[in-house]
């Protein structure tokens, strides 16, 4: 499938659900893929995309955004604490703020840099032990005393549980947002980014959808 196909089929879920155009963002997610393939997404003219390695990102980025000219870039895999320094000054938006100590972490160096990229707290919907995120209950605590500290949260993020529908997850994601008065809503992925964007979603992931299937024996 290509980038023009999954933009086609964003823009015809939009309309199906009443969204207003330009309303859902699509972040084409490029971690491990290999250059050739982003290059070749870079020169159809895409300029937003998600990475999981603030390693990975940070090799590849700065070349990129040099060659191209300005690329958002969002980071939406688990990031650790004593990498957070890097990933604020790399990245435009960050999906995975889904603790406290990375939420305070992210505060000191707001304040000490004077600015901040765009925050989405992670809500595990599931409550899956395995799984990051803060759990449904918490969630508003957690949302208080992040804002409380002056972070620019701009949403919720998610990702449903595996081989379950993901539908209710999304309501209820949308739900918390419209409960606590943030509007974004990241969710969605190569698999059910149309049910997402039904369920309200302004920012999905879509990566192999696009890229094609990923080879981690690479990396």
């Amino acid at each position: 499938m290509s980038l023009a196909e999954i933009s086609s089929r964003i823009t015809a879920a939009m309309a199906a659900h009443g969204r207003a155009p330009g309303s859902v963002t699509l972040i084409a997610v490029s971690k491990v893929q290999p250059l050739d393939r982003v290059e070749q997404v870079l020169t159809a003219g895409h300029r937003v995309f998600g990475e999981n390695y603030v390693q990975e990102a940070q090799a590849k980025w700065p070349d990129l955004r040099d060659r191209f000219g300005p690329v958002q870039v969002h980071m939406i895999g688990p990031l650790q604490t004593n990498k957070a320094k890097v990933a604020v000054e790399l990245f435009d938006a960050i999906h995975t703020v889904d603790r406290p100590s990375l939420a305070e972490k992210l505060a000191k160096l707001a304040q000490s840099r004077g600015t901040c990229p765009e925050l989405f707290i992670q809500v595990n919907t599931g409550a899956e032990p395995q799984k990051a995120g803060v759990l449904p209950a918490d969630l508003d605590t957690f949302l208080h005393s992040a804002t409380a500290m002056d972070l620019p949260v701009k949403g919720l993020m998610c990702i449903p549980p595996e081989g379950e529908d993901p539908a209710p997850h999304f309501a209820m994601l949308a739900d918390m947002a419209a409960r606590n008065g943030v509007s974004g809503l990241s969710m969605g992925m190569s698999s059910d980014f149309e049910t997402a964007i039904a369920h309200g979603a302004t920012h999905v992931r879509v990566g192999s959808a696009i890229f094609g299937a990923r080879d981690y024996s690479a990396r």
